[in-house]
């Protein structure tokens, strides 16, 4: 089979396409919980208000922070609210995610400042990195305690096992959900290359029968409290590569198993230093 090339370039579009929301599986959680495509243009603050959980934050033009001139987490921590720039999908799915994890996006933005405060702005820590690795690419996978093996696989880069082998166990036992908005805008146009970034939350059995809206204020909770530990973000398995385009019902071309063959997208694992 001819590998299919690798493409990292990405450039959004800048139309408002309700049609992604509807064409994409990757976009159906919010579609559900928003019905996102109804809307017959970009939302502004007020459409994306409407639609916060029970939060002290507010979603707020972005001209408001270009005249304040504060950074932009100092700005979000001072008054609570999010500068969310017109016609931009990177702050829009950025809305949505505070939206879905008003704990957790408020535990990143506090984790932030008390950085900066004891770091400086500059130069960026390791931790701010990292909270922005998480913040911008993050795949959370909720997984049932009898799916341990496919977490430890995931984290191996065990391609075929995981997504071939096993692939009937995501979403009845193994589900990704995201939480980077980076993820979801590059989504819009999906391209071999993109890849998440794994954050694993053992989630109770019951977990994958629940409403979907009590499914994300559980994932919100519980990372919300992992965070609280920030040395769990600098776990060597934490933050593994996702290779998006490989989750089952994520890509059309992926329910032929030749589509995993290409191992320019689908790495094995390093065995370097950090390799097991």
């Amino acid at each position: 089979m001819q590998t299919a090339r690798i493409n990292n370039r990405f450039t959004p579009s800048s139309e408002w396409q309700p049609h992604y929301f509807i064409e994409n599986p990757v976009f159906a959680d919010l579609e559900t919980l928003f019905t996102v495509s109804a809307l017959p243009q970009w939302p502004a603050p007020k459409q994306l208000n409407a639609w916060r959980r029970q939060s002290d934050y507010c979603f707020v033009e972005n001209e408001l922070l270009e005249q304040d001139g504060r950074y932009y987490e100092a700005y979000i921590y001072a008054t609570q609210q999010i500068p969310t720039r017109a016609e931009n999908y990177h702050d829009f799915f950025g809305a949505l995610i505070w939206c879905l994890f008003p704990q957790s996006k408020a535990c990143i933005n506090q984790l932030h400042m008390q950085d900066i405060q004891q770091s400086g702005i500059s130069p960026r820590t390791p931790l701010r990195n990292k909270l922005t690795l998480l913040d911008e690419c993050g795949v959370l996978i909720a997984y049932s305690e009898a799916q341990a093996d496919m977490v430890e696989a995931l984290r191996q880069h065990q391609w075929q096992h995981v997504f071939c082998q096993q692939r009937a166990l995501w979403w009845q036992q193994l589900q990704p959900v995201v939480f980077g908005h980076a993820i979801y805008e590059m989504a819009t146009k999906p391209f071999l290359g993109l890849t998440a970034k794994c954050w694993f939350i053992k989630v109770p059995d019951h977990y994958f029968s629940w409403p979907l809206t009590k499914q994300y204020q559980h994932l919100d909770a519980q990372l919300c409290q992992q965070l609280q530990q920030p040395e769990v973000l600098f776990e060597a398995d934490q933050l593994t590569p996702l290779p998006l385009l490989g989750v089952p019902n994520w890509y059309d071309d992926n329910q032929q198993p030749e589509f995993y063959s290409n191992t320019d997208y689908f790495r094995p694992k390093r065995r370097g230093k950090a390799g097991r």
